[in-house]
């Protein structure tokens, strides 16, 4: 989570900037929900009763505000991840998977976002995307193991893979199946029962 410039190491924010840190992630939650990640960020602060400046300065660029409003659904998926590594290795690396590309599909432009910004440690969604793909990597490398996976699968171009279909399922919002049918493609490939008999 981005660290809001009213506090320091070791020393908790001031009250009122606590309070004004809590009412911009909430305000930013619901525009997110609202717009997408595009949201105008001028609009979250002035819906959470602060000025522009205020929101910098706990929040230096979009990014940022992103990546502390989803902190708390990476921590599920990291928990869900726990919690598949004592699953079959490859349901288990499936079903990491499709939570993936729901997380990514919650918000208009997160997929889209996160695509953008998975390989830049740089950037605020780092705070995001290395969690994640490290909680991936420990699976795939599961599955790997068990030999149920490809051993030249990363789990970079999982990652990838995920939220290019989250985008793709992003475009149609009228086929809500869209999404698990594009996982399903991509994991069992395009052969038939003929082919696989052959």
């Amino acid at each position: 989570m981005a660290m809001s410039t009213a506090q320091t190491p070791g020393r908790p924010m001031r009250a009122d900037a606590r309070r004004n840190y809590d009412r911009l992630l909430c305000e930013a939650r619901t525009a997110f929900a609202e717009h997408g990640t595009d949201a105008s960020l001028e609009d979250i602060a002035r819906r959470a009763g602060v000025g522009i400046g205020t929101l910098y300065r706990h929040f230096p660029n979009r990014h940022a505000l992103m990546s502390a409003v989803f902190q708390e659904a990476v921590a599920s998926l990291l928990a869900r991840s726990h919690e598949l590594a004592k699953a079959d290795p490859c349901a288990g690396l499936v079903d990491w998977l499709g939570a993936i590309i729901t997380h990514a599909g919650e918000y208009r432009g997160l997929a889209q976002a996160l695509m953008s910004t998975s390989r830049d440690e740089t950037s605020a969604l780092s705070d995001c995307n290395v969690p994640l793909r490290e909680a991936g990597a420990r699976l795939l490398a599961r599955a790997q193991e068990s030999g149920t996976v490809r051993a030249d699968v990363s789990i970079g171009d999982l990652m990838q893979l995920t939220n290019a279909i989250a985008l793709a399922a992003e475009q149609a919002p009228e086929d809500p199946a869209l999404a698990g049918r594009l996982l399903t493609l991509t994991l069992q490939g395009l052969k038939g029962p003929r082919a696989a008999a052959g």
